[in-house]
């Protein structure tokens, strides 16, 4: 009896701890209803107001975007933040028709960050696709972007989806330690510049288990990068996984260390490829980048180096990239090519490739354009393996012009 009328006497005061305990889990979710966001709405003003309290918490803090659809015009979430912080996306938060601003969802200055959720970043890009000009001049009219994460540090982005940008779906600059896991990315194949994950300025990027579906390079890597890995992605439709374009500014510098391996492309325009202007705006090394084990469907160009990269003839052919490539490989790179030149790498005249190794390369074309084969200008790789097509066999002169 003692042992139960001990119990009964504390029994106030356990389920006053569990309650407090509730209490303080709770006090770390910033509800953005909480803040008067309500469905079919703009979320704005609540959003804003949401992660100034969570930004300013001295412990761990999670900003929740519940299930709903609401809309949202640009939002510039800002740190850096006091302690760790999570954006939790449950719902769809959706773009306006409106063409001006950088993006939707601008992330700035932020360490320890989560996003994370099941919910859809729409951008409603349909509605502003026909305003791209960039197939005109080199210069063209910036849309907004759905994500932009500037200056992020040791961050995660997992299991959300984003749809129908009008530009980039994701826009990294500057970022360091920030990993994409199991992201989604869907717009048509025919949608402008809509890239899928694009890297610049920004060292130790993981991208891990991403599904993307876009018009454009499913991810492109531009210059002044260190340390990319891209592992199990699959790719299709898309322009495929590039790193590049490189040259075109004359702000870019070297870009070091990109990794490309167990990736799945489906009816892309190209495959791996690494891409530089001719004419180009300055001059700056890219290394150390590796494709190994991917699986190609129907792909056209599956493996391609294209130093004379010039879409739409936005530029000088006849001037030399002066973007020098060197320790590149290609290794067990395997399927169908929808091109007859299944592995085209033509390389800066005036700076030859250096330090290309090809190996493995098992690709099959069944088209009415003659038989499967390569295309070399510029390089000689060292090859091993199987050579299907034969590897360099004769050194062409480059092909014609570039088109996405």
């Amino acid at each position: 009896m003692g042992l139960i009328s001990n119990f009964v006497a504390l029994l106030p005061m356990l389920l006053l701890l569990v309650s407090n305990s509730k209490a303080q889990s709770a006090a770390g979710v910033f509800d953005i209803t909480k803040y008067g966001a309500k469905p079919n709405a703009d979320i704005t003003a609540a959003l804003a107001s949401a992660w100034k309290e969570a930004c300013a918490s001295t412990t761990p803090s999670k900003v929740l975007i519940p299930k709903g659809t609401y809309g949202l015009s640009q939002s510039n979430l800002k740190g850096p933040c006091k302690s760790s912080i999570e954006l939790q996306l449950e719902g769809t938060v959706q773009a306006s028709a409106d063409v001006k601003g950088d993006g939707l969802l601008l992330l700035e200055y932020v360490d320890q960050l989560t996003v994370s959720g099941t919910g859809v970043v729409d951008g409603q890009g349909k509605t502003a696709w026909g305003k791209n000009d960039c197939h005109l001049k080199k210069i063209c009219t910036k849309l907004p972007m759905n994500l932009k994460f500037n200056f992020v540090t040791n961050s995660i982005v997992k299991d959300i989806t984003s749809l129908d940008s009008k530009n980039y779906h994701f826009n990294l600059l500057a970022c360091k330690n920030l990993t994409f896991d199991h992201v989604t990315i869907t717009a048509p194949g025919n949608s402008p510049n809509t890239d899928g994950i694009h890297v610049g300025d920004s060292e130790q990027i993981n991208i891990l288990n991403t599904n993307i579906a876009t018009g454009d390079d499913c991810i492109s890597v531009g210059s002044s990068n260190k340390q990319i890995v891209i592992s199990e992605v699959t790719c299709g439709p898309g322009h495929g996984i590039s790193i590049g374009s490189l040259g075109k500014y004359t702000n870019e510098k070297e870009l070091m260390g990109v990794t490309v391996k167990k990736c799945k492309l489906t009816g892309t325009t190209n495959g791996v490829r690494i891409k530089t202007w001719p004419d180009s705006a300055v001059a700056f090394p890219a290394s150390d980048m590796h494709f190994e084990d991917i699986e190609m469907v129907n792909v056209s160009n599956p493996v391609l180096i294209d130093q004379e990269y010039c879409p739409w003839n936005q530029c000088n052919r006849k001037v030399p990239s002066k973007i020098k490539i060197s320790k590149v490989s290609f290794k067990n790179i395997r399927g169908t090519s929808a091109t007859p030149v299944a592995v085209k790498l033509v390389c800066s005249q005036s700076n030859p490739c250096e330090g290309v190794e090809v190996a493995d390369i098992d690709l099959t074309y069944s088209g009415s354009e003659g038989p499967i084969k390569s295309q070399c200008a510029n390089v000689k790789p060292v090859i091993s393996g199987k050579q299907n097509p034969p590897i360099c066999a004769e050194l062409a002169p480059a092909g014609g012009p570039s088109s996405d």
